[in-house]
């Protein structure tokens, strides 16, 4: 608790005190997924479906050198607003930390800064992955290879549309990483529920999802669990629609020269853009969705571990 590169919210630490369910949130949504004010409302409203469900939020990121377990809603607001807000993959952690800049931190940062201070349950939008064309570009999200190996099961509405999801499937498999679906068993698209994919696991409760948690760590089989949960039907977006303006934005990052962490961020833009505000309203419901769920599990985790002494 005092490594001198962390900071804890004291709600946070005296959660992790008392042993209370917890459920660790990303901040790029924040400084890189929405706009302003819309960023900071939905980062709020997602920690109170946390609390609704009977957890605890820890929104973290990174500011003036300190990794931040915990926000503030001065630290939300300062995320939402500032311009030179660092994307920060694991990669970037000790540079933006030694130069004390402010960073939003990705899945992989995000995952590994929770396991930092035993938080195992983190929710989130849907995970970087194995990128189109990736044959040539080797582009591969670390959120893949931090999974392999961080304790910390990852709640997500599948894997972004924007990314070629078999490959990401296969990937996944090849890093020993368990891919269980909530109540269905097709793998959802991050808009849709569908994605042309079944899902190798299906459970149906948080309770479930839990026991399965608690047996791959007793066994000492490290790392993450992809939890996919589905986006409501009343939110889902018909593939081929979507499907349409993923293709016209590759185009147009192709055109700009958009890449490496730049393309996510300015694909969903395009997306929003050209769906006229309907993949932000999918995206805003769906990390709401993820938050509870991510709530329910960690409940459900805390009650096993109390009946199990």
């Amino acid at each position: 608790m005092n490594h001198e590169f962390l900071k804890i919210q004291p709600e946070i630490e005296q959660a992790l005190f008392e042993g209370k369910p917890i459920v660790a949130l990303e901040s790029t949504i924040i400084s890189h997924g929405m706009p302003w004010p819309k960023n900071a409302t939905t980062a709020l409203s997602v920690e109170a479906a946390v609390r609704a469900e009977g957890a605890v939020p820890a929104t973290i990121a990174i500011r003036d050198g300190k990794l931040q377990i915990g926000l503030s809603k001065d630290d939300i607001a300062f995320l939402g607003q500032e311009k030179n807000v660092w994307k920060v993959s694991i990669r970037d952690m000790p540079y933006v930390v030694s130069q004390k800049l402010t960073g939003a931190t990705t899945v992989a940062a995000t995952i590994r800064i929770a396991s930092m201070v035993g938080l195992n349950i983190f929710a989130t939008g849907g995970i970087g992955g194995v990128h189109r064309g990736a044959a040539s570009t080797m582009d591969i999200s670390a959120d893949l290879t931090e999974m392999s190996t961080t304790n910390v099961a990852v709640v997500s509405a599948g894997v972004k549309s924007i990314l070629d999801i078999g490959l990401t499937l296969e990937y996944l498999e090849t890093k020993g990483i368990p891919v269980v679906t909530y109540g269905q068993d097709a793998f959802p698209s991050f808009y849709s529920q569908q994605s042309g994919f079944l899902s190798p696991l299906r459970l149906d409760t948080p309770t479930e999802i839990a026991k399965m948690l608690l047996a791959k760590w007793k066994m000492y089989l490290n790392g993450s669990v992809l939890i996919a949960n589905p986006l409501a039907s009343e939110f889902s977006i018909d593939p081929e629609f979507i499907e349409g303006h993923i293709q016209n934005a590759l185009v147009e990052a192709e055109k700009n020269n958009i890449t490496g962490k730049n393309v996510t961020p300015f694909l969903l833009k395009e997306i929003a853009q050209k769906s006229k505000g309907e993949s932000l309203q999918a995206n805003i419901a769906l990390i709401h969705a993820n938050a509870s769920l991510a709530a329910k599990i960690a409940v459900a985790m805390r009650n096993l571990e109390s009946l199990n002494g």
